[in-house]
């Protein structure tokens, strides 16, 4: 990805601080959580979202194990090798060592003391985090948005 488009991407990402969060919203300033949060960049960067996603419990694939995010990560991301990531990127969690990848962060920075990324989170809406040890270890993949 060109250094213009990650540019283009954390743009829209930090326009979005200060959203509060929403269950399956994607509603740029008005609420989104961590999906809606990438379905609204995508959209402003890409256009059309390619598919609506279904909806979805805040607890979602807990008791099935399915990683149906990972899923559609791949299927309308590039995935990548996560050392390879750069601002503009999708990171995709695990927010248990063994539960499925359910949490989504879009990387903004990489140089400094720390990589830092905004992400939806409940109780605290759209947020720009440090990418911290904690973070650090529940990162299950990292993705580009297509060209």
């Amino acid at each position: 990805m060109t250094e213009g488009r990650r540019a283009v991407i954390v743009a829209a990402a930090r326009d979005w601080l200060g959203t509060p969060y929403r269950h399956q919203a994607s509603a740029k300033g008005a609420g989104a959580d961590c999906l809606g949060l990438v379905r609204g960049v995508w959209r402003e960067v890409l256009g059309s979202e390619p598919e609506t996603p279904p909806p979805y419990s805040p607890d979602w694939m807990e008791a099935s194990r399915e990683e149906r995010l990972f899923d559609a990560c791949r299927r309308l991301l590039v995935e990548l090798p996560t050392a390879e990531a750069g601002p503009g990127d999708v990171l995709l969690f695990r927010m248990r060592a063994q539960g499925p990848a359910k949490h989504l962060g879009i990387l903004v920075e990489t140089g400094g003391d720390e990589p830092r990324m905004i992400h939806a989170y409940s109780g605290r809406g759209v947020v720009g985090s440090s990418l911290g040890p904690s973070w650090r270890r529940r990162i299950a993949a990292a993705f580009s948005f297509p060209e």
